[in-house]
C-alpha cells in the first residue's frame, strides 16, 4: 500500500498512551494535550470524525493527591482515577475549545459493551456526538471497574470502540516507533514492520514486553487490539506519538510506524457484539468435525459435536467454543444451561427431549447467534 490508510478514512479512533499525555507519570503534560487537540482539530477540518481514547486519569490523580508511586490497592486506584478524570477532562475541554470544538467525556466498562441494550445505547450516543461535531474523549470507568467488568487497557478499549462505531482506522500512538520483528533494545538486527495483515499469528510472536510503570499496555496488547479492530473492518496504525505532527502527516497519506491492514469483511452488528465479549460465562470444547462445521461451513453447534463443558452458565449467556487443541474459535448465545449441556453433549438432537424431558432448541448454539473468531 503506497499511502497511509488514515488518508482515506472518514471515522477514526485515536488512542494516546500515558507516556504521551503525562510528565513521566507525574501529572498531565498540558503542552502535549494542546498538541493533540491541535492535530485532531486539523483532522476534523478535513471532514474526519475522531474519537479520542486517552490515558492519563490515574497519573493526574496521583499528582493531585501527592502520590509518587502508582498504588496497587483497587480502592486507591479508583480514587486516583476519580480525582484525575476531573483534571483530564478539564484540560482537554480547554485545549479543544481554543479550536472551536466541544468535547464529551464517555466512561465505559466491559459491562457496558457486554449487555446488548447498553452496547446499542453507547453506539447511538457516540454516533450522535460525532454527528454534532463533538470530540468524544473515552476512558475506562476505573472508578467502578472490577475484574469482572474490566477492559484492562486502553489499546483493547480503542479496538472495542472501533468495533462499536464501525471506525475506518484505529490509530494507536505510543512511545515506540511501531512493531519490530524483535525487541530492538535486545536485538540490533530487529527491523520495523511497516505493513502486515492484522491478525497474522506471526505478529503476536514478534510482539512482547510489558508497558511502562505508569501504563499497562505492551506491544502485544497493541497487536491483539489490531486483530480485534479488524473484525469490524478497521485498519490499525501503531506509531510513535513523539513524531512531529504524526496525525496530520498520516492524514496526508504519509506512511509512519506499522500499518496493520484488515482483510476480513466486517461482522454483522449482532455478531460483532458477540465477538466483543472479553469475558464469557463458560466454554464448550468441540471435536474436529464440529470445529470444521463451525469455521468452514457456517453451521450451528449441535450437542453431538461437544466433548466437554466447562464453567457454570445459564441459557442465553455467552459461551466460547474451543477446538480440540483448546483454541478459542467462536462464541455465541447458548440455548441450554451448563448442567443441561453436560447431560446432552455427544448425543443426537433427537435424544435431547428424552434426556431432559423437554426440547428448548435442536442446537446448542444456533449459527445466527454465533460469531467466529
Amino acid at each position: 500500500m503506497s499511502q497511509s490508510v488514515v488518508a482515506g478514512a472518514m471515522r477514526l479512533v485515536v488512542k494516546v498512551g500515558s507516556s504521551l499525555v503525562t510528565n513521566e507519570g507525574r501529572g498531565l503534560d498540558h503542552q502535549r494535550l494542546a498538541q493533540w487537540a491541535t492535530q485532531i482539530s486539523a483532522l476534523a477540518g478535513l471532514g474526519k470524525e475522531v474519537v479520542l481514547v486517552s490515558s492519563g486519569a490515574i497519573a493526574e490523580g496521583m499528582q493531585r493527591l501527592g502520590w509518587m508511586k502508582r498504588p496497587h490497592a483497587l480502592n486507591e486506584l479508583q480514587a486516583a482515577a476519580a480525582v484525575g478524570q476531573m483534571g483530564l477532562v478539564e484540560a482537554y475541554e480547554r485545549c479543544f475549545r481554543a479550536h472551536g470544538l466541544h468535547t464529551a467525556q464517555v466512561l465505559l466498562t466491559h459491562a457496558d459493551l457486554a449487555d446488548r441494550e447498553r452496547y446499542l445505547n453507547a453506539r447511538s450516543t457516540l454516533r450522535t456526538l460525532l454527528a454534532l461535531k463533538v470530540i468524544p474523549i473515552i476512558n475506562e470507568n476505573d472508578t467502578v471497574t472490577t475484574d469482572e467488568i474490566k477492559v484492562g487497557d486502553n489499546d483493547t478499549l480503542g479496538a472495542l470502540v472501533s468495533n462499536l462505531i464501525e471506525a475506518d482506522v484505529l490509530v494507536i500512538l505510543t512511545d515506540q516507533q511501531g512493531l519490530y520483528t524483535a525487541d530492538p533494545r535486545k536485538d540490533p538486527a530487529a527491523t520495523l514492520v511497516k505493513e502486515a495483515i492484522a491478525g497474522d499469528a506471526a505478529l503476536e510472536a514478534m510482539a512482547g514486553g510489558a508497558g511502562s510503570a505508569i501504563g499497562r499496555g505492551g506491544m502485544l496488547t497493541k497487536v491483539l487490539a489490531a486483530k480485534r479492530a479488524a473484525r469490524s473492518g478497521a485498519h490499525t496504525v501503531i506509531a510513535s506519538g513523539r513524531e512531529e505532527e504524526v496525525l496530520v502527516r498520516l492524514a496526508r497519506g504519509e506512511l509512519i510506524g506499522s500499518q496493520l491492514v484488515a482483510r476480513r469483511s466486517p461482522l454483522a452488528a449482532r455478531r460483532q457484539w458477540l465477538a466483543d465479549h472479553l469475558q464469557v460465562r463458560g466454554w464448550v470444547r468441540v471435536d474436529a468435525g464440529a470445529a470444521r462445521a463451525l469455521t468452514e461451513q457456517g453451521k450451528s453447534l449441535l450437542p453431538i459435536g461437544v466433548t466437554e463443558v466447562i464453567g457454570d452458565f445459564q441459557r442465553g449467556e455467552v459461551v466460547a467454543c474451543l477446538d480440540p487443541e483448546g483454541r478459542d474459535i467462536a462464541r455465541g448465545l447458548v440455548n441450554y444451561s451448563a448442567d443441561e449441556a453436560r447431560r446432552i453433549m455427544g448425543r443426537q438432537t433427537s435424544q435431547i427431549e428424552s434426556i431432559l424431558g423437554y426440547l428448548e432448541e435442536p442446537e446448542l448454539i444456533h449459527r445466527d447467534n454465533l460469531a467466529l473468531l
